[in-house]
């Protein structure tokens, strides 16, 4: 059987639920792992429940729940707790995202696990972790975003505050906790020992903020919103065009030299303000009103046909019809087609992820009913 990616070979039993957890095992699927979804009695996952829906079935569940297998257990009869036991015994890492507590109140904590099962990886995405004084509070993405700092420098200034346009607090968490099992699992195959993996939304949020802390430790600012430009690097914002807006990146002061070349300002490249990054800095509320004097004489096009001529990053705003409708999307695999038995066909996001060892196919298997895997399951635990 040819391996389908690195995890190949790696179970994952995966108690997570809605998006933070079932993101991290969506990439683990992707990338080839089993992950066998543990879900509660009907209506299972509350993500089940969550549009847009295609002939009732939520599609929102679809793109980060395809590729995984579900058996539904009630980890509170004994009986579905057998059950639940005879799967951690074949597998390799469990996920959850419950409210830290909550795997202690049902005989299943890491202490209890590891005891039991030595080669077992734990996984817990949660809120705030598993220590701090907010550990056992509930949180939501939009909970982190506020209180992570992230809202406040999101949107422009003077403005309502303005939630990131996707669910930041719960993908960030995804894609840390993915990154943790990844390292985790290498670990145990160098010493044999495994370990307990716990990754807090918020931990997430304050570890994104990336310039923000250095300008709050550094300069002892409190950062706000800033729009559409870079708190640092000048030019590196939007700006108008005589039909719209571009993106102008010239992150250096080569490219600010290339820049001035492509619109024939070379006065701006002699400029002693502008000489380099941090003068330009210092000077950005003179010298951007000289880039759109120049940028508005052309449409976006017109500017990034010229600019990209002179070597400058540049790009366009789209909205998300034209970047799915990209050339590069379909170059690089990046929208996949998954046959639902009852939503039929549905394109989805494709994986970022490429290995030059494994295939990047264009179709994917589709999510799982719920307790679609049963009857296979338990036959393999000779049930």
């Amino acid at each position: 059987m040819t391996a389908r990616g690195p995890l190949s070979g790696i179970t994952v039993v995966d108690l997570s639920r809605i998006l933070a957890g079932p993101y991290a095992t969506f990439l683990m699927a992707e990338m080839g792992a089993r992950v066998i979804k543990v879900e509660p009695p009907a209506p299972g996952d509350d993500a089940r429940a969550y549009g847009p829906y295609v002939n009732g079935v939520s599609t929102y569940f679809a793109s980060i729940n395809r590729g995984k297998e579900s058996i539904s257990l009630d980890l509170k009869a004994t009986k579905d707790k057998q059950i639940f036991e005879k799967l951690l015994d074949r597998a390799d890492v469990v996920v959850e995202n419950f409210r830290p507590g909550t795997m202690e109140k049902l005989s299943y904590g890491w202490e209890v696990l590891h005891a039991r099962y030595p080669k077992l990886i734990y996984a817990a995405a949660s809120g705030f972790g598993h220590t701090g004084p907010f550990s056992t509070k509930p949180s939501y993405d939009m909970v982190v975003q506020g209180l992570g700092g992230i809202m406040s420098i999101t949107g422009h200034p003077g403005m309502p505050p303005a939630r990131i346009g996707m669910s930041i607090g719960d993908i960030g968490a995804g894609l840390y906790t993915a990154v943790a099992i990844n390292a985790a699992i290498a670990h145990r195959a160098m010493t044999g020992e495994a370990t307990k993996v716990d990754v807090a939304m918020f931990d997430c949020q304050l570890a994104l903020l990336e310039n923000a802390v250095m300008r709050y430790t550094v300069l002892s600012e409190v950062p706000g919103p800033l729009g559409g430009r870079h708190p640092s690097i000048v030019p590196f914002e939007a700006l108008e065009t005589k039909d719209g807006w571009m993106i102008v990146a010239a992150g250096n002061d080569n490219l600010w030299l290339k820049l001035c070349e492509g619109l024939e300002r070379n006065d701006l490249t002699a400029d002693p303000r502008y000489k380099t990054n941090d003068l330009r800095a210092q000077n950005r509320d003179t010298l951007r009103p000289e880039l759109v004097k120049e940028l508005q004489k052309r449409t976006t096009a017109e500017n990034i046909a010229l600019l990209e001529r002179a070597g400058v990053p540049c790009g366009p705003i789209n909205n998300v019809e034209q970047a799915l409708n990209h050339p590069q999307v379909e170059a690089r695999n990046m929208m996949v087609t998954v046959e639902d038995p009852a939503a039929g066909t549905l394109k989805l996001a494709g994986n970022p992820l490429k290995f030059s060892a494994f295939p990047d196919p264009p179709t994917r298997d589709p999510a799982p009913t719920l307790d679609r895997d049963r009857a296979k399951i338990l036959k393999e635990l000779g049930l």
